[in-house]
């Protein structure tokens, strides 16, 4: 597929986002300053986003017009994928899998989380989403005063990386990969499907320039990956307000 973005000033230039602390507060929503930084920023390249989140907790965030208002929208780090609006080629973690190993994963996580001695626990400790499991000690349903409690003390206690550590140990064979994100939780995926597999999709597209923005590039970050890749031109930010002030100083917008 030839370049079809003719419309822009660059068309050979596309921006990618995380989005929890690059384009939103962590499970926050996007402000209309950003809507209008990233609107202004359509103009001149091509603009998508890449996260672990599956896309109804995408869209929670960035509004439900998010498909109108990227070119490219990647969910689960790209195994659901949408180019234009249309949707594009996805694949499945549990196919990877298969039942019985996925089984003995889950077990082995819920028997850990059980273990934990922890300020709170809330629900919802392992979630099942296309391309990953998502699993967090805290438990999903916490609320935002709890989340913000529970970061503060695994950053203070190591929770999330000593877990990943017993993973790796338990299942060294399985080909799986371990991804500290956001606030309370870590994803599980297979070797190669971080964020750098919604680059597979940007194939053929004519870009010779990739920028990534994100605020978890440290080494053992769900954005690390992405960020170091040869074809990325990465940009580390605190949160949405430095991603709109590198945006304004880079594109002039």
């Amino acid at each position: 597929m030839t370049s079809s973005w003719n419309d822009r000033e660059l068309p050979t230039t596309i921006c990618l986002f995380d989005v929890d602390g690059t384009l939103t507060p962590a499970r926050g929503v996007i402000t209309d300053s950003m809507r209008q930084t990233l609107a202004d920023l359509r103009k001149k390249c091509v603009v998508g986003f890449v996260g672990g989140s599956d896309f109804a907790k995408q869209k929670e965030q960035l509004g439900e017009d998010a498909v109108s208002m990227f070119d490219f929208c990647f969910s689960e780090n790209g195994l659901t994928a949408f180019r234009s609006g249309a949707p594009l080629p996805g694949n499945s973690f549990l196919e990877f899998m298969g039942e019985a190993r996925y089984a003995k994963l889950v077990n082995f996580c819920l028997r850990y989380i059980a273990d934990l001695e922890l300020p709170q626990k809330r629900g919802t400790f392992i979630e099942f989403r296309q391309g990953m499991v998502n699993i967090s000690p805290v438990g999903r349903d916490c609320s935002r005063e709890e989340r913000n409690a529970y970061e503060k003390f695994d950053l203070e206690n190591k929770i999330r990386e000593k877990f990943v550590e017993a993973l790796k140990r338990e299942f060294p064979d399985y080909g799986l990969k371990y991804s500290i994100g956001g606030q309370i939780s870590f994803d599980v995926f297979p070797i190669g499907w971080d964020k750098t597999f919604c680059l597979r999709h940007l194939e053929g597209e004519g870009f010779d320039t990739i920028h990534f923005f994100g605020d978890k590039t440290f080494e053992g970050g769900n954005d690390w990956e992405i960020y170091h890749h040869e074809a990325i031109t990465g940009h580390a930010v605190k949160n949405p307000l430095e991603t709109e002030a590198i945006l304004k100083e880079l594109f002039h917008i």
